[in-house]
């Protein structure tokens, strides 16, 4: 279910280091996870042979551990948190796939501010969030932490 009591089109200023939002679900299809290779050129048998990856120890196909790092950025943009303020991403940190992410995975994302910086610009902040992807038994599949560069709060009078 998504948190809309966070705000959107968040400022620098707006954000407050230990809140948290959460996203809405999204169910993870196989095809899903054939079209990310297919898009990303990566076919490992992993991703594509369900008798290769028994072999392998799992229940069948997983997902591409970006995929879940790309689903995980995709909804949390869904809560517009940054739609008119982000300037852009400045990379991902600690990123950790904990547990596979399988088809039919029922997957949200928990946001969470941890740290925040002003810019050498002043029309600019930097903002520290940590992600964890989390699916339907409550489990930590992936976790990152991300930096995004977001617009401050124009000065009164100012566009």
């Amino acid at each position: 279910m998504q948190d809309t009591s966070m705000q959107q089109n968040l400022y620098f200023e707006d954000v407050v280091v230990g809140d948290e939002a959460k996203t809405s679900t999204r169910k993870v299809t196989r095809a899903d996870i054939l079209t990310f290779g297919d898009i990303t050129y990566d076919h490992h048998p992993l991703h594509t042979d369900d008798a290769f990856s028994r072999e392998m120890g799992f229940d069948g196909i997983i997902a591409h551990g970006l995929y879940g790092l790309s689903l995980m950025q995709g909804l949390q943009s869904e809560l517009k948190l940054y739609e008119k303020t982000s300037i852009g991403s400045l990379g991902w940190n600690n990123v950790r796939f904990s547990k596979p992410l399988m088809p039919d995975d029922e997957v949200y994302v928990r946001v969470r501010f941890t740290h925040k910086r002003e810019s050498k610009k002043l029309d600019r902040g930097i903002v520290t969030e940590t992600f964890s992807l989390i699916n339907q038994r409550g489990e930590a599949i992936t976790e990152a932490e991300h930096v995004t560069l977001l617009k401050r709060r124009p000065a009164e009078g100012e566009g």
